[in-house]
């Protein structure tokens, strides 16, 4: 198993830029594809971002491309978005997440594993 903690969230104006961080206990981080989602009030959770298992292939919903960037340092057992040119559509809990499934499954992975979560209220 492994445990997700993410860190990083808050209060940020339009415009604005935070970085999220997610750090891993358990086994080795580099067997998990990691994924962050988020959930807004009155909505349902939805895919943010995906990085592969070594780092080299990422994955981003439509509305937050060119904005948002994921890495991960799998020698700290991390994965951290950058978010830029935030927005108040993007304030929700943001949620790390890991999956077991392999690389075929890339496009759609299942997350076996979840943080709790992380707040990011975006002000206009």
């Amino acid at each position: 198993q492994v445990q997700l903690v993410e860190s990083g969230g808050g209060l940020v104006q339009a415009g604005g830029s935070v970085r999220l961080s997610c750090a891993a206990s358990g086994r080795t981080f580099s067997r998990y594809i990691a994924g962050w989602f988020r959930q807004a009030p009155g909505k349902e959770r939805e895919f943010v971002a995906r990085i592969s298992r070594s780092g080299g292939v990422t994955s981003y919903t439509d509305s937050v491309k060119g904005r948002f960037t994921i890495s991960r340092d799998n020698v700290k057992n991390t994965v951290a978005p950058q978010m830029n040119s935030l927005k108040p559509e993007d304030t929700a809990v943001y949620y790390c997440a890991a999956s077991t499934d392999p690389d075929f499954n890339w496009q759609s992975p299942l997350y076996q594993y979840w943080g709790q979560g992380t707040q990011v209220t975006v002000s206009s």
